[in-house]
């Protein structure tokens, strides 16, 4: 069964585009938060790593729409075709920076989750990205969104089949939080630790120096192993489409863990590059590209040229030194000359300062944050099962090739 196609604009309350020209922000925390495309990506708005704007600046960039629970935003450009559902609270004041168009469902004519469903399915988003143009940045205009075709089956199913894909996202986000949580909870305790020095016994060990007994100053370089990575021929095609995980800068996760990888390698493939398999909970850190963020390694992997592997060079604990190279590496940036950090080379890491408590410390906070790493490694494997579970219902309920009625829910599906 195949659904009748209609312009999404015909069953919306309204479906406009932001104000096109750039909000001037403000430096400091404000209520008023300034979505970007950035912001908006795989059926979700992060409203975290928000820009800020004043009052004033709010209220003129919101005269046109204001985005609430229950909207869909679509990117147009940078990049085009980026889906987000509005699950944020009532209360949260946020608006629509630039290249983001805004639609709100009429309820009487389109479900809003099914909307953003729609969205994303392969079908619409083909139709989307044939609409876009420009050579440098690709850019779909705004009578083109307002034109849209998306399939439309009855509202009652339509309710059913965004009710189902919901779900599994909703548990993504829950799971998310929960993630947050636990990855806030291993940083305050390594910064209790080792930036405050509030660690167990600290009382009578801090010199007159500031440094606690025990303690050394050093560098990065001091701590690990800077090892790298490589690439094999991409022409090569009997390297490629394995089951390693190769990573790179695009596989840098926002959470602690890089559970998987864009591109895999064949043995063959690991064998005639520069990289060596890394061992799981390896700490990757990007070079180039999109430089200083650190990951774990959930299984073994492989790794480009543009990032570098780091091994501890004394018996320090794994889940101390990530976050030690994690809080060195925000601090670098943030004092870095002009506030630019464009690459990391070697020499970067004898320059990053460190203090280097005793060995037998650093096991001990491993030992108290270690059940926090399993957990959200849980959680994340988890959101990984949540999203392929989903994607490949999409396109089938989308098109009417299955019956929402026999789809079990995601907690039926994971117990």
């Amino acid at each position: 069964m195949s659904w009748p196609l209609r312009p999404v604009s015909e069953l919306c309350e309204f479906a406009v585009d932001c104000v096109n020209k750039t909000a001037p922000v403000v430096a400091q925390e404000t209520p008023y938060k300034m979505i970007r495309t950035t912001n908006v990506k795989g059926g979700f708005i992060d409203i975290k790593d928000v820009r800020y704007v004043s009052k004033d600046t709010f209220e003129k960039w919101t005269r046109r729409s204001r985005p609430q629970f229950g909207d869909v935003i679509l990117t147009r450009e940078a990049p085009v075709g980026e889906v987000g559902r509005c699950t944020f609270p009532e209360d949260e004041k946020i608006f629509l920076g630039q290249r983001l168009f805004h639609f709100r469902a009429d309820p009487s004519k389109l479900d809003w989750n099914f909307l953003a469903y729609a969205l994303q399915s392969a079908e619409v988003q083909g139709r989307l990205h044939g609409r876009s143009f420009g050579a440098t940045v690709p850019h779909v205009k705004v009578g083109d969104a307002e034109s849209l075709l998306i399939p439309c089956p009855p509202l009652d199913e339509q309710r059913r089949i965004g009710g189902v894909l919901a779900n599994y996202d909703d548990l993504i986000a829950t799971n998310q939080r929960r993630i947050t949580l636990l990855e806030d909870a291993a940083r305050l305790l390594y910064r209790e630790w080792f930036v405050h020095l509030r660690f167990p016994g600290h009382e009578g060990k801090i010199l007159n120096s500031g440094l606690p007994i025990e303690w050394k100053k050093g560098t990065a370089y001091d701590f690990v192993l800077v090892l790298s990575g490589g690439t094999p021929k991409t022409s090569m095609t009997d390297y490629w489409e394995g089951d390693i995980p190769f990573f790179t800068p695009k596989d840098s996760p926002d959470a602690f863990y890089a559970i998987d990888t864009e591109k895999h390698l064949t043995e063959s493939g690991l064998a005639s590059c520069n990289s060596g398999l890394y061992p799981r909970n390896t700490i990757f850190i990007t070079a180039r590209g999109t430089v200083g963020k650190v990951a774990l390694a959930q299984r073994p992997m492989a790794m480009n040229q543009s990032c570098y592997a780091l091994a501890p060079r004394l018996p320090y604990d794994t889940y101390f030194l990530f976050l030690a190279i994690r809080e060195a590496v925000e601090h670098f940036k943030q004092v870095a000359v002009g506030g630019v950090f464009d690459a990391i080379v070697v020499d970067t890491f004898k320059i990053i300062p460190f203090l280097l408590p005793p060995e037998a410390l650093t096991r001990q906070f491993g030992e108290l944050v270690k059940p926090m790493f399993e957990q959200l490694e849980k959680l994340l494997l988890q959101n990984r099962g949540l999203a392929q579970a989903r994607d490949l219902l999409l396109p089938k309920l989308m098109s009417g090739q299955l019956d929402v009625s026999s789809i079990a829910l995601p907690d039926e599906v994971l117990t």
